[in-house]
């Protein structure tokens, strides 16, 4: 499955389109107050999807399972030091609430930690690629 991200930003807009195999869809994120770039930063959307992608997997997970699940609350956090250093530190809590016992959501939880695509890459140190470059003089 083929995921992009685009962004597009200038002249106080900014854009953000998304798109996983042939299904795409716009988010609204807000430029910066002088315009120039995003009101959120990459560490918070890097962390924004290591909470959706647990969320999401948790439903995944507990459908396979035949586990109803009522509520899923993620919170992730972590250290960014100065420019162009890596995060640190990360780390991320989560509540389940599902019609089950305990020990199965626990263990839900502690599987679904163990398949979650996005927690997977970061773990892996998967390598980020600048593949193409293009300046345009105006």
């Amino acid at each position: 499955m083929r995921i992009s991200a685009q962004i597009s930003n200038s002249g106080g807009n900014n854009k953000v389109n998304l798109q996983t195999g042939e299904h795409s869809h716009s988010i609204n994120i807000s430029a910066k107050p002088d315009g120039r770039g995003s009101s959120v930063n990459g560490g918070e959307l890097l962390f924004l999807a290591l909470a959706a992608c647990y969320c999401n997997d948790i439903y995944r997970e507990a459908r396979k399972r035949g586990i109803e699940v009522e509520g899923v609350e993620v919170n992730v956090t972590g250290q960014f030091g100065n420019e162009g250093e890596p995060a640190s530190e990360i780390s991320y809590s989560a509540a389940v609430s599902a019609k089950a016992p305990r020990e199965m959501i626990l263990d839900l939880m502690r599987h679904t930690d163990s398949v979650a695509e996005i927690h997977n890459t970061l773990r892996c140190s998967s390598s980020v690629v600048l593949s193409h470059c293009e300046a345009r003089e105006v």
